[in-house]
């Protein structure tokens, strides 16, 4: 039997985590947070793939291979495009297992414009706030079912 597999993807940006706006961000890198990540889904005998990109069109091409190669959930921290991209929101709307949002900075107490998400129409569960704690709450909760 074959794992259970799970796509985390980071957007536009966040390859500068660790040295953007830690204030704002942190401090860790978006490779630690993608060590925690891995090292949480083997031990729960998950298969992960983390993928970063600061192009549109990666991150949807991503989401299409996953509705054919078995995934069972998207974790996605889409950045900016959370509030511009209705394209990755129809691709996640074509995607058949679990989506979760992940923010690190709490979106609503940034900007107005930051308050909209486009994907939250799809997501089924929002985590925003948490640093990359969230990255790990995401990550449980589909590991839980």
């Amino acid at each position: 039997m074959s794992q259970a597999k799970v796509l985390v993807l980071h957007g536009p940006n966040l390859n500068l985590l660790g040295t953007r706006q830690p204030a704002v961000y942190g401090h860790e890198t978006l490779e630690d947070i993608d060590d925690a990540l891995r090292e949480r889904a083997a031990r729960g005998g998950w298969e992960i793939l983390c993928r970063q990109s600061n192009h549109e069109g990666e991150l949807i091409d991503a989401i299409h291979a996953a509705r054919l190669d078995g995934t069972a959930a998207i974790i996605i921290n889409p950045a900016a495009y959370t509030h511009t991209s209705v394209a990755i929101l129809d691709a996640l709307n074509a995607f058949d297992g679990r989506v979760i949002e992940v923010h690190l900075s709490n979106v609503h107490k940034r900007e107005a414009f930051r308050h909209h998400s486009y994907v939250s129409l799809r997501a089924d569960g929002v985590i925003a706030g948490l640093g990359s704690q969230g990255y790990l709450a995401a990550l449980d909760a589909v590991m839980a079912g």
